[in-house]
C-alpha cells in the first residue's frame, strides 16, 4: 500500500464525478484526508462515503466553487479543525464545447471564468497562508490541452483554461521560497459525464480516440496518477510546469 500522502489534507474541487472523483479517490488511497467539494451535495456524500468504505479518510464539502466567501469560510473551518490544507486540486469546471464564438454571451463568459479562474485564484489565496506557515504545500490547477493548442467552438473555455496556466506560472515563482509547488494538469479529451454532455455522440468519441497516436482517450484514473505524483514529495522540485497526459494527441513543450 502506498501511504506517501499520510497525514496530508487535500481539498479537491469538482470531486463529485469524473476526473475530480478519480483525483479524490487516489489521493485518499495514498493516505490523504480528502475534502470532497462539489456543487451537487449528493455527490459529495456519495464520493466521501465510498472513500471511507474503502478504508480511506474523507469528508464532504457541498457548495459552489465560484462562491468565494463560502469557500473561504470552508477553508477557515477546515484549517481550524485539521490544520493547514496541504494539497489543493483546483479541478472544478464546466463545459464550453460546441459553442461558436459569436454565440457566447456575457453571462456564459462570466460563468466560465468564475468557475475556472476566479475560484482557483481565491482558493489558492485561502490556503496559501497555512502552507506558508508550515513551509510545505502542493497546488495543482487542472487546465486543458486545448489551452496550449487552441480549440474551435470553445473560445471562453479555452481562454479560462489558458488563464489557469498563467496563474500557475505566476504563483510558482511567488510561492517557491516557501516550498510550495504550483503545477498544472492539462489533459486532452477525457470521456466523462461532462464531456459526454458536451459532445453527445459516441461516434465522435471513437473518431477522436482513433486520431490519438496511442489510439485511446484518457480515463480519469490516468490523470489522477499525475495529480498524485505532483502532490507527492517525489515532485518536490517540479513547479510552474504543465503536464499534459493526452496519448500524444498534442505534443507540446520544449
Amino acid at each position: 500500500m502506498d501511504d506517501s500522502l499520510q497525514n496530508r489534507t487535500a481539498l479537491v474541487t469538482g470531486a463529485g464525478s469524473g476526473m475530480g472523483r478519480a483525483h479524490a479517490e487516489l489521493l485518499a488511497e495514498r493516505g490523504a484526508h480528502v475534502v470532497v467539494q462539489d456543487v451537487v451535495p449528493e455527490r459529495t456524500e456519495t464520493v466521501a462515503g465510498a472513500i471511507r468504505a474503502a478504508g480511506g479518510s474523507a469528508e464532504p464539502l457541498p457548495g459552489d466553487a465560484a462562491d468565494i466567501p463560502a469557500m473561504q469560510a470552508a477553508v477557515e473551518r477546515l484549517s481550524a479543525a485539521r490544520g493547514a490544507v496541504d494539497i489543493l486540486v483546483n479541478n472544478a469546471g464546466i463545459s464550453g464545447r460546441q459553442l461558436p464564438f459569436e454565440d457566447i454571451d456575457e453571462a456564459g463568459y462570466d460563468a466560465m471564468l468564475g468557475v475556472h479562474v476566479k475560484s482557483a485564484f481565491f482558493l489558492c489565496q485561502a490556503v496559501v497562508p497555512g502552507m506558508k506557515a508550515q513551509r510545505w504545500g502542493r497546488i495543482i490547477n487542472v487546465s486543458s490541452m486545448f489551452a496550449m493548442i487552441g480549440s474551435p467552438n470553445a473560445a471562453h473555455y479555452t481562454a479560462a483554461k489558458g488563464a489557469m496556466l498563467g496563474l500557475t506560472k505566476a504563483l510558482a515563482r511567488e510561492l517557491g521560497p516557501w516550498n510550495i509547488t504550483v503545477n498544472a494538469l492539462a489533459p486532452g479529451l477525457v470521456k466523462t459525464e461532462m464531456t459526454q454532455m458536451s459532445l453527445d455522440d459516441d461516434a465522435e468519441f471513437e473518431r477522436r480516440a482513433a486520431a490519438v497516436p496511442m489510439r485511446r482517450l484518457a480515463e480519469p484514473r490516468d490523470l489522477a496518477y499525475a495529480v498524485a505524483f505532483l502532490a507527492s514529495d517525489e515532485a518536490a522540485l517540479m513547479t510552474g510546469q504543465t503536464i499534459s497526459p493526452n496519448g500524444g494527441n498534442a505534443i507540446v513543450g520544449i
